[in-house]
């Protein structure tokens, strides 16, 4: 039996999405910023069991000085590792294009979600809204196929740009 982890838009985005983030790495920030017409940031964390930094490309909307990011997995009921990763170990770097920050990462408290989820959902709508009757963008899909209440993650950063 085959068991899909992910919704299938997910799944067939995953390796362009992939591609994206070599781009966004290798380019030192200069190609990736953008993903599909959303803002895209580079979170690098460190592994919880390996103590190794990890890094990925996921899409953020900025709340004043901070950057919010939905940590969804595509509607996966598992978390994404990163959170699991900056849930122990909250300070974090991020890179918008060439800049670099440090940061303190911590998940979003439920009256924060409940402000914040409109906000980030309608900065990645992509075509969610044209295909999927009455949601304002992907995290309301991915949210429909999953149990788990998806979080929001908060990036504080704790420097200035380096």
């Amino acid at each position: 039996m085959l068991i899909i982890d992910y919704t299938p838009s997910a799944v067939l985005q995953f390796p362009y999405l992939k591609l994206h983030q070599f781009l966004y790495l290798r380019s030192g920030g200069r190609i990736g910023k953008r993903v599909g017409g959303a803002p895209t940031l580079l979170l690098t964390t460190t592994g919880r069991r390996t103590g190794e930094l990890r890094t990925c490309a996921l899409i953020y909307y900025q709340d004043g000085d901070r950057f919010v990011v939905a940590a969804s997995k595509g509607g996966s009921d598992d978390p994404p590792f990163w959170l699991l990763n900056l849930v122990a170990h909250p300070d974090v770097r991020i890179q918008i294009g060439t800049r670099q920050l440090v940061a303190r990462a911590t998940v979003a408290s439920a009256e924060e979600r409940e402000r914040l989820w409109p906000l980030v959902n309608r900065n990645n709508r992509g075509l969610a809204p044209l295909i999927h009757r009455g949601v304002l963008g992907r995290y309301d899909v991915y949210q429909r196929h999953t149990e788990r209440v998806i979080p929001l993650v908060l990036l504080e950063p704790t420097t200035p740009d380096a």
